[in-house]
This record gives structure tokens, sequence and C-alpha cells, in this order.
């Protein structure tokens, strides 16, 4: 899993292939389609492609003459698990300070006495 989720974080490093699964995200494209806004060659963006398939983000399909590439979703299943579990463990170590600053705080009666 470690590594799976090294090639996903690797590959979204990259603005241009975070462009490209944004853009997805809201519908199949070709590689022509994704290569369109940006000043590369086709040949760059079927590379950005390549990356993001092999770190599992996205896939490639065949409709008649069309290859849309398609958004893999399961993926940010994992990342999301990653990314709460470490969420989850800073929540409580704040909760824990937050309880140790409230236990060490005089409470308004006793700063009157």
């Amino acid at each position: 899993m470690e590594d799976r989720l090294n090639r996903v974080f690797a590959a979204l490093a990259d603005p241009i292939r975070r462009d490209m699964v944004a853009r997805l995200a809201t519908a199949d494209a070709t590689v022509n389609e994704l290569a369109e806004p940006y000043d590369v060659s086709v040949q760059a963006v079927s590379k950005h492609i390549r990356v993001l398939e092999d770190a599992g983000l996205v896939r490639r399909s065949r409709q008649a003459q069309r290859r849309p590439v398609h958004l893999e979703a399961e993926v940010f299943d994992l990342m999301t698990a990653w990314i709460e579990r470490y969420r989850r463990q800073v929540e409580e170590r704040y909760a824990r300070l937050d309880d140790l600053l409230a236990e060490g705080t005089p409470t308004e009666h006793e700063e009157t006495a």
C-alpha cells in the first residue's frame, strides 16, 4: 500500500497532472482534449497520462475510434484513508492539549478570590 500511495502522491506533485485529474473528475476526455489547454506536445501529455495510469489514478478505455481517459475514483479512497488516519491523530493531540490547558487555567471564581 505504501508504494502505491507514494506513486499516487508523486503523480499528483506535478501541476499539469493535478489539473488533468481535476478536469477528468467532471468528464472523461481523450488525450487530444486533455492536451488542449497546455503549451506542451500531445506526446508530453501522453507521458503525463502514463504517470497517472502507473499510479492507478486513470485508465484508458476504447469506445469505437475514441480512446477516452477515465479517472479511477477508488484510488482517492486510499488517499483519503491515509489522510484521515493522520487527521484523527492530530485532532486527538489537540484535544489532549486542550484538556491540559483547561486543567491549568484558573476558573472565574478562583481568579476573583
